[in-house]
């Protein structure tokens, strides 16, 4: 067997994925717990909007309770993990569910101390809106991340603000990048989101925000597909017939066209994920999370290509 050309791998992969990061750099795998605490979103509570993004169901995070405590939370993951993978790992916990920078600054201030306290954690990973963090807050990360392993994880979906306008995002690129330089000013890790498929954007559209995200100084990015769920704004946009979900075989070219133009040392968390079967509409196929990355993977392989083939530099 050829050896992969790729440098950050330790198998098939022709991406810099977060397991070798996590292998490479902590000596062994590592999970993230999800926790919901409470928190709320401008653009759910008349802050910015109402109703939230048209693609929202509520906030992610699949295992979350917000009547428990963070601690108790963790300690639930914590189980979980141990039962399905029977080894006592580490865990980073994953603020995940809303905007868990939008709140008081004591309430975010105690559930990150509360989930410091507990010795499997190794790390923090906080997910918010770039128009979220106020200097106070900001100013406590920069403590937090001196101290553990901390990942900022801005939700930002798209470079384009005619999108983000459609989308009911009630931000801007702009604010995005002010909150991008706040944070890299303090030497914090980002993680940018961005989605595939949102209604009105064509390839090259994607592959612009790809290509835009390549020229800063990110820790890591996470490449979803843009999910229609049942219940949602955009799942009645959807079932009108005014826009259509992307298919396997796009969605591949798009993220192997987006890998080829992000720096190779990028690390990439996620090139797919995972819809709730029950809440799903579409695209179905999506479901078969490791047919999609089977699939990215044969065609990285297949036209010889990896991450960075094609970065220019920044």
């Amino acid at each position: 067997m050829e050896k992969n050309p790729f440098k950050y791998t330790l198998d098939n992969k022709r991406y810099h994925t977060l397991n070798y990061y996590n292998r490479t750099n902590f000596g062994g795998k590592i999970y993230k717990a999800s926790l919901n605490c409470g928190f709320t979103c401008p653009n759910l509570d008349g802050s910015r909007g109402t109703g939230g993004c048209i693609f929202c169901d509520g906030g992610s995070g699949y295992f979350t309770a917000p009547q428990l405590t963070a601690v108790q939370q963790l300690n639930s993951e914590i189980a979980r993990l141990h039962k399905k993978f029977g080894t006592d790992m580490p865990v980073i916990a994953y603020f995940q569910a809303n905007t868990n920078t939008y709140g008081p600054f004591e309430k975010i201030r105690a559930m990150v101390e509360e989930a410091l306290t507990l010795e499997n954690v190794c790390g923090i990973a906080i997910s918010t809106r770039p128009d979220c963090i106020a200097d106070d807050v900001l100013d406590y990360l920069a403590d937090v991340s001196r101290r553990t392993y901390l990942t900022v994880e801005l939700g930002l979906q798209t470079v384009h603000d005619k999108t983000a306008e459609r989308i009911k995002r009630c931000h801007t690129y702009s604010d995005f990048l002010e909150c991008y330089k706040r944070l890299r000013d303090k030497d914090i890790n980002v993680c940018v989101h961005l989605i595939n498929g949102l209604p009105g954007e064509n390839r090259e559209m994607m592959l612009e925000s790809a290509y835009e995200m390549s020229k800063l100084e990110l820790h890591s990015i996470k490449l979803h597909l843009l999910h229609i769920i049942r219940g949602t704004a955009m799942a009645e946009e959807y079932l009108r017939g005014e826009f259509a979900a992307l298919t396997l075989e796009e969605y591949v070219d798009i993220i192997c066209a987006q890998l080829e133009l992000l720096p190779p040392e990028l690390i990439i968390q996620r090139v797919t994920g995972d819809g709730a079967r029950d809440t799903l509409i579409a695209p179905l196929w999506s479901l078969k999370k490791f047919v999609v990355m089977n699939e990215i993977d044969k065609k990285l392989a297949r036209d010889d290509t990896m991450q960075g083939s094609e970065y220019c530099g920044k």
